[in-house]
């Protein structure tokens, strides 16, 4: 009773009104912070990967560098007939006469006719960093809105990165706020069913949005190391609701069974410091477990997963603590309330009681009698969904995948269509003395007469560029196929492995590098693969230290792991047989790619292994709570079992709703996320914890705790009024 954690809760406990005024000075501080300080986003530089981004580097040292670019497509308005030229060109030259004064534009192409003769296009260059259109472009938008409005009979619309990108944020915005929508009502009812009080209820949610609120000023701090890629507000959302409610919910629901077995012996405090002795460590394994999982991220060497890893580490750090601070605090001053409120409501508890102990009997007692036979059965079955991944197909998600309820999205496919060469591009960049600009020129020219030549993939007028000093030259050739075609991936292993070794590559004192859209969808995915068995190795080895230090067992650390891969696994299988194939298409509302984002799996194992301890320690802990006691290890599993299955139903039910809600957003990559984490956690709390945990320690009976000498089961079984609460 004496180590910080039950400190912690005394100070808090004895001291509530000053915990809870400290909280909310710490949460407003953050924030505050945050906004004064404001947020660092990353930038271009940052998200350069592999051999593309190395030739995009040499192409911004010459000045090369990829800027914004808009284009602005006239075609014919639906149901007017013909093209009319006389006023597609008029409304095309109107659109370069009024781009060309706004101070966010760089340059302006004349008019460019499609093969067909049915469309126009104005192509608009923006100022400034690639990455940074998407803030400036509303003044183009404007523009282009207003010539429309003038011409009637004309479609005038526009798209580009800048654009595509202003509406992906604007549509995950609103996505975001639906899932809010829905996640916050379902989690109260569900903390309403198993509390049965208003109050109670309402406090872990308030603490996870507090928690959420803080963490997002501190993110923004941190963004001045990590630079933020634009989704750590999302992963903070994410993971904030799902750990915050979860530990809360831990500490309350041993605080309730405190102060029942104190049957009104003790002060709402001690009370308190009873729960804070027991679930308070495991909030705090739990949470550090998650943290330090979160932290592999940052071995990606990727600014997305840093991102994600820093909002990730700060938000359950931040809900840990105020499990630890602010929660005795309002635990003490509602233990008499809720008090009463239990005694007025002690039939109706009692039911529900019976009923959730019915169906924990009746689920583990297969568990109890055939352990070899439900281990063998649950872990084949779980064996059986993981096989799917041994198909799975990893790419970057293009703009091809982009939800179509994007606007500028259903511009991009008419543009596509109309010209299909600026569907994708290669880029050869190269970087020599200037006295060698003819001879490198020259290989270059070389290097695209072979390519339309030898490369059916290869359209389009090679385009030719060099830098102010002659020092950096750039060669562009159109691909007309979408970026993640096989045509365009065999297009690129052609040019990277045959034509610019045989051509510019040969040139003795250059730099050379392949980079282009193309290049760049298939080097983010390659890289992820390069790094995804070092942070699973590094995982494996947090899991492992974790339980180990929890639980003071090298078997228990062992089966953490294996349980830990067995679930992401199964996930990933079933993930895979669901979004690779069209059967679920009508079902989730998406169009499959025939793939897996290259995000979602290492996503996936690195939030689940974090996730998954929060259930392994607390399940655990009430284990070993009963061994200590004296229990044997036998009645020790079936009766930690009981006494926590209720929490971790009611915990995965909460997580489960709030990943479920991004299951329904219209990005593919996030509603891959979303449905993996549900079903992953539907599967560790349902599956791995009630069936797979205790059927494998009820084989290894003693064998769990080694190498730590078990209590006795001789001991003596405590007394009334008085228990053992160490957790190790």
């Amino acid at each position: 009773m004496t180590n910080p954690t039950v400190r912690m809760a005394r100070h808090s406990a004895l001291h509530p009104w000053r915990a809870l005024i400290g909280w909310l000075l710490f949460v407003a501080l953050s924030l505050g912070a945050g906004i004064a300080l404001g947020a660092h986003p990353a930038t271009t530089e940052d998200f350069r990967i592999g051999e593309a981004g190395r030739a995009e580097a040499l192409a911004a040292e010459g000045g090369l560098q990829q800027k914004p670019l808009e284009r602005v497509l006239v075609q014919a308005a639906p149901g007017t007939g013909a093209l009319d030229r006389t006023e597609a060109e008029a409304a095309a030259r109107e659109i370069a006469a009024r781009m060309r004064q706004l101070p966010e534009v760089l340059s302006v192409t004349g008019p460019v006719a499609d093969s067909r003769h049915t469309a126009l296009r104005v192509d608009v260059t923006m100022k400034g960093a690639e990455f940074d259109g998407k803030k400036h472009v509303d003044a183009l938008l404007a523009q282009t809105a207003e010539v429309r409005a003038a011409h009637p009979r004309l479609l005038v619309e526009e798209v580009g990165g800048p654009s595509i990108g202003k509406g992906v944020d604007r549509l995950r915005g609103d996505d975001l706020s639906r899932t809010e929508v829905i996640a916050l009502p379902v989690t109260l009812i569900t903390l309403l069913i198993v509390f049965g009080s208003v109050v109670m209820a309402v406090v872990p949610l308030l603490l996870a949005l507090s928690s959420i609120v803080a963490a997002v000023g501190l993110s923004m701090i941190a963004s001045h190391v990590f630079p933020d890629a634009g989704v750590g507000t999302n992963v903070i959302l994410l993971i904030g609701l799902a750990v915050g409610v979860d530990y809360t919910l831990f500490y309350l629901k041993r605080e309730r069974e405190e102060r029942a077995r104190a049957a009104g012996r003790l002060t709402p405090q001690a009370v308190v410091e009873l729960a804070a002795a027991t679930s308070g460590r495991a909030v705090v394994v739990s949470g550090l477990a998650v943290a330090v999982s979160s932290a592999t991220l940052y071995l990606a060497d990727d600014v997305i997963f840093s991102s994600i890893a820093t909002g990730a580490v700060v938000v359950t750090l931040v809900a840990v603590l105020s499990s630890l601070t602010v929660l005795p605090a309002l635990l003490a001053l509602l233990g008499a309330r809720s008090e009463r409120r239990k005694a007025r409501k002690k039939p109706v508890r009692k039911g529900t009681s019976r009923t959730g102990g019915r169906i924990t009997a009746a689920v583990l007692r297969p568990v109890a009698q055939h352990p070899a036979a439900t281990l063998a059965a649950s872990t084949l079955a779980l064996v059986a969904l993981a096989l799917p991944v041994l198909d799975i197909n990893i790419t970057e998600m293009s703009r091809e995948t982009h939800s179509r309820a994007i606007p500028a999205m259903r511009t991009y496919d008419r543009l596509m269509a109309a010209y299909p060469e600026l569907k994708a591009m290669h880029q050869v960049v190269v970087r020599a003395e200037a006295e060698r600009f003819e001879e490198v020129a020259g290989a270059l020219r070389t290097l695209a007469d072979r390519a339309n030549a030898e490369d059916p993939a290869i359209g389009g007028t090679p385009v030719l560029r060099t830098s102010a000093d002659r020092r950096t030259t750039l060669l562009e050739l159109a691909v007309p196929h979408s970026v993640n075609s096989r045509e365009a991936r065999v297009s690129l292993d052609r040019l990277r492995t045959d034509l610019v070794p045989g051509t510019v590559g040969a040139l003795t004192g250059t730099e050379v590098a392949v980079t282009g859209e193309v290049a760049r969808y298939a080097d983010y995915p390659a890289h992820q693969k390069r790094k995804l068995p070092l942070i699973v190795g590094a995982l494996l080895l947090v899991t492992f230290v974790m339980t180990v230090w929890a639980f003071r067992s090298v078997v228990l650390g062992l089966v953490g792991i294996l349980l830990n891969l067995l679930s992401a696994f199964a996930s990933l299988g079933l993930l895979v047989v669901v979004f690779q194939h069209q059967w679920a298409e009508g079902i989730l509302g998406f169009t499959s790619t025939g793939s897996i984002g290259s995000r979602v799996p290492l996503f996936l194992f690195v939030i689940l292994f974090g996730l998954s301890m929060d259930y392994q320690v607390f399940v655990i802990s009430r284990i070993r709570e009963a061994r200590l006691d004296g229990v044997p290890t036998r009645q020790a599993v079936l009766q930690g079992l009981s006494s926590s299955a209720g929490v971790v139903t009611s915990a995965a039910v909460v997580m489960v709703t709030v990943f479920a809600g991004f299951a329904a957003l219209h990005l593919v990559e996030m509603k891959q996320i979303g449905f993996s984490l549900a079903v992953a956690v539907l599967l560790d709390a349902f599956v791995i914890r009630v069936l797979v945990l205790p059927s494998l320690m009820l084989l290894l009976g003693e064998a769990n705790w080694w190498p730590a000498r078990p209590a006795p089961a001789s001991r003596e079984p405590e007394r009334a009024g008085t228990r053992t609460v160490s957790v190790g």
